[in-house]
């Protein structure tokens, strides 16, 4: 079972209705935002108990809970409870696929229609010089290590986002911002233009 920590990521996964089997909630916590927790988990008809805060330590693995932890089904695609509260909740509105090979994924999404733009540093094309209008995947690499060189093959294009300083790239997560702000962007653009 995946674990769901912090008030915060708990609410959200709550109001996007993703499965829970069960919430614990620290004994003696008590104020709004836990019991908008309770009256939206009982809604749903999902279990909430309330616990000793150490059976929430041990419960979450840690003690930074906020006195709150979900009990989910098992998310795919390896997100983990630290993901879901860096993303600030935002991950329980998302629909997430996991897939067992990338390469074939990639090759069926390109049957369907779907045009795969790669993020690397070593891009052959600015990140503004590809049309985001279209249905398009975008391909993101690992942390530090880039595009593998199969998923790299497969990409309609590769592009790289330009950098000034001795910096050379940028984080993963920071790269992925700017290119799909840049395809909200194009999106809006030509919508308005429409």
């Amino acid at each position: 079972m995946d674990k769901l920590t912090g008030i915060h990521a708990v609410k959200e996964a709550l109001e996007a209705r993703r499965p829970i089997d069960r919430i614990a909630i620290a004994k003696g916590r008590q104020d709004t935002r836990v019991e908008e927790i309770v009256q939206l988990a009982r809604k749903q008809g999902v279990p909430v108990r309330f616990e000793d805060r150490g059976q929430l330590d041990r419960l979450a693995n840690s003690k930074d809970h906020q006195g709150v932890v979900a009990l989910a089904a098992a998310r795919a695609a390896g997100l983990t409870d630290t993901v879901a509260r860096a993303s600030a909740g935002a991950l329980a509105h998302l629909p997430v696929a996991k897939v067992t090979n990338l390469v074939r994924t990639m090759e069926e999404l390109k049957e369907a229609g779907y045009w795969l733009v790669g993020l690397d540093e070593q891009g052959d094309k600015n990140y503004t010089e590809v049309d985001y209008t279209s249905p398009v995947g975008i391909v993101l690499g690992s942390e530090g290590q880039g595009l593998h060189e199969l998923t790299r093959k497969r990409c309609d294009f590769v592009v790289s986002l330009p950098t000034t300083g001795p910096v050379k790239s940028l984080n993963v997560s920071v790269a992925a911002g700017v290119v799909l702000f840049e395809a909200i962007r194009q999106r809006n653009t030509r919508s308005r233009a429409k």
